[in-house]
């Protein structure tokens, strides 16, 4: 069931969604409907309601029960019992039918109008009886109280054929050249009937005189309307005893008070196409009024839009069920459409299980879908060029962009893009391309940052796979992990080798490296003659491939101490390099400014600080360790151990030096104390 909105007013389209086809079984019908959630979704109110090819018209019966719709291929007729909510029988033509009426309340007397002059009247066993009438037909209307039966076509005659007697009547002679259209007033039964010249004339079956004529076409051309030519009356339908409303050719709608020849209202569809169906909604003053592209809803005093439809084939006839808000449709297609609109009325007794529907989809309400339009950003207009349109009716701003219609957009994404195809067609067939290719024998792609890495984890899933049991579980993989993708896309991730921490931490991928940068050479091959679409070598394996063997712990301390050695010798050239150059530069004269607050002791020390602060931090940790306030020494897992002493002031220093000249002279006086009660204990007492 799909939902759509316009104007504040919800429209279910109960037909909508995926129809099964009647040969399959039920048991693939039940898997279809386990397997497709459309399929499970769809909402099948009447069983098998639709046609082999297209349905032409569409009917109710008076009470309400049976629903009769006419269509082809090849001609028939179909009557679904609403009670039952499936088809009640079905009966084929010998051609097709122009309209149809049900003359009882069932479907026991029914009236069909051909294609080939032939009327044929039915009954609840068939055919009861069929005659043909001397032009092509067009329409007729059923006149209860003298039951007789007015046929109207390619003629300037109306043909009456009474069913009482069971014989064609006197004609009624008509100004006009041919008659499209016809229909009878239920409260005083008036009959009227639109002409191909865009008149209506009136007549009364008492008298059998023509009463009145309004001339509809010069009615329905205003100032803002384009005709090409003059309209005819397409459509024609009575609502009480005094309104009117006209239908022409050329897609307005004209509706008549009958005590005036001046429409009360005119009503443009603007899409230039004749009226096909015209309904009154009595309870909310609405007329629905249809095309073959669109039905509108609008209010028959104001002629302000209610709402409107606009269904994916084209419309051959509309139905109001009686004292509801559904509609049914019959189209150029095989599903027959029904809507359903709250607004407009109650569902029908027998689907009354739709209000509580529609009560429970409002109460959760679902993103609505538009088909007919198309969400655009400010950038999509702006590559459009239509950025001047935002403000205007033809774009509808909704959250963090604006809605267009889907016609408007394919025009203008045509004139901007003309060789959009071109590319449609490239990617195609480079998708084909792709699947030929996938057919052949896959290669080992690696990503373009850290191969060295990733041949490195594709090497260690290759040999955990055979050892793996099948019981347990695949262990997730860093290349296909969303977490670690951008380890293998960004740049700045890139591992360096010849970093120092690199070097001493990972002494062995010095070796290792060197058989993955074979491999990847070999692959980096077969990779550019794939592309080359040439005919790619097998690769062969290299004999220190099998040769080497992982080192002991010896060659890895060995390995580490190499690696150190490698280390200092290159900060010893890059010192020997910095003398150099700055033995190299001359020293210009450069005159200094004394900040406020300093006082200048000498150019020594400004100098001193000045090369300090440009040196870099290692460079200052280095020349401290030299002064030994610190002292950096290597652990055994690689790392770094620092430690540092903090530097003095000069009035620390003197206070310093005070404190251990007061400790020395107070270590002699102790000292010389001492020393003289030795001498004392020597000599004993006097």
């Amino acid at each position: 069931m799909q939902v759509s909105s316009l104007n504040e007013v919800k429209i279910y389209s109960l037909s909508a969604g995926r129809s099964l086809p009647e040969w399959l079984s039920d048991r693939k019908k039940r898997a279809l409907q386990k397997k497709n959630v459309d399929v499970r979704r769809r909402i099948e109110l009447i069983q098998d309601f639709d046609m082999p090819t297209v349905s032409t018209k569409i009917n109710v019966s008076r009470d309400g029960q049976y629903i009769m719709a006419a269509g082809t291929y090849k001609p028939r007729i179909r009557c679904f019992d609403t009670y039952q909510l499936s088809l009640k029988f079905e009966r084929c033509l010998d051609s097709e039918v122009v309209t149809f009426d049900i003359l009882s309340d069932d479907y026991s007397k029914i009236v069909f109008l051909q294609c080939d002059r032939y009327v044929e009247f039915h009954s609840q066993h068939g055919r009861y009886y069929r005659t043909r009438i001397p032009k092509f037909g067009r329409d007729f209307s059923y006149h209860y109280p003298s039951c007789d039966l007015y046929f109207v076509g390619a003629s300037s005659e109306i043909y009456r054929l009474n069913l009482e007697q069971g014989r064609y009547l006197n004609s009624l002679q008509t100004d006009a050249s041919e008659n499209n259209v016809c229909d009878i007033n239920p409260i005083h039964c008036l009959f009227a009937t639109g002409t191909a010249e865009g008149k209506v004339e009136c007549w009364d079956p008492r008298t059998r005189n023509r009463v009145g004529v309004l001339d509809c076409a010069l009615s329905s051309v205003t100032a803002d309307t384009e005709i090409d030519g003059l309209p005819s009356i397409s459509a024609l339908k009575f609502n009480g005893a005094l309104n009117m409303a006209v239908g022409t050719s050329t897609g307005q709608v004209l509706l008549y008070d009958l005590r005036s020849s001046n429409p009360l209202l005119v009503k443009d569809h603007q899409y230039g196409l004749p009226i096909k169906s015209i309904q009154f909604q009595d309870p909310l003053d609405l007329i629905i009024s249809a095309d073959s592209r669109i039905i509108k809803m609008w209010n028959k005093d104001t002629g302000k839009i209610f709402t409107s439809m606009e269904p994916e084939h084209d419309i051959n006839d509309v139905c109001l069920y009686p004292n509801s808000g559904m509609l049914l449709t019959a189209n150029e297609d095989p599903k027959m459409n029904i809507y359903y609109i709250p607004v407009l009325g109650p569902a029908p007794r027998w689907c009354s299980f739709l209000d509580n529907l529609t009560e429970e989809l409002e109460e959760n309400p679902e993103s609505t879908v538009y088909d007919d339009y198309k969400f655009v950003t400010r950038k999509d207009l702006e590559n459009l060029g239509l950025a001047h349109l935002i403000g205007s009716p033809l774009l509808r701003a909704y959250m963090h962009g604006f809605f267009m219609d889907i016609r408007l957009y394919h025009k203008v994404k045509i004139m901007v893009n003309p060789f959009a195809y071109e590319e449609y067609r490239k990617e195609k067939i480079r998708q084909k391309i792709e699947e030929t290719r996938a057919q052949r024998v896959q290669l080992k792609k690696l990503p373009k940052v850290n191969k060295d890495l990733a041949l490195k984890l594709i090497e260690e899933e290759e040999e955990q796979q055979p050892t793996r049991k099948k019981k347990q579980k695949n262990l997730p993989n860093i290349l296909t992990d969303d977490r670690f993708k951008v380890m293998f896309e960004n740049p700045d991730f890139q591992v360096d080798e010849k970093s120092e921490e690199f070097r001493l931490l990972n002494p062995l991928v010095s070796k290792i490296s060197e058989k993955r940068k074979k491999k990847l050479k070999i692959l980096e091959q077969q990779e550019a003659q794939e592309q080359e679409e040439e005919e790619e070598p097998e690769g062969k394996p290299s004999d220190a491939e099998s040769s080497e063997t992982s080192d002991d712990e010896k060659g890895w301390v060995e390995e580490v101490r190499k690696q150190r050695k490698l280390l200092r010798q290159e900060e010893k050239v890059k010192r020997q390099e910095r003398l150099k150059e700055d033995q190299q530069t001359t020293l210009k004269p450069q005159f200094f400014e004394i900040k406020t607050g300093e006082e200048f002791r000498s150019f020594k020390d400004s100098a001193k600080k000045q090369k300090l602060m440009k040196k870099t931090l290692g460079d200052r940790l280095k020349l401290e360790e030299k002064l030994g306030t610190l002292s950096v020494s290597d652990t055994t897992v690689g790392s770094k151990q620092m430690t540092f002493k903090l530097k003095k002031s000069g009035q620390q220093k003197k206070q310093q030096e005070a404190e251990k000249q007061h400790h020395q002279e107070r270590k002699n006086i102790r000292r010389s104390a001492s020393h003289l009660k030795s001498k004392r204990g020597r000599r004993g007492p006097f």
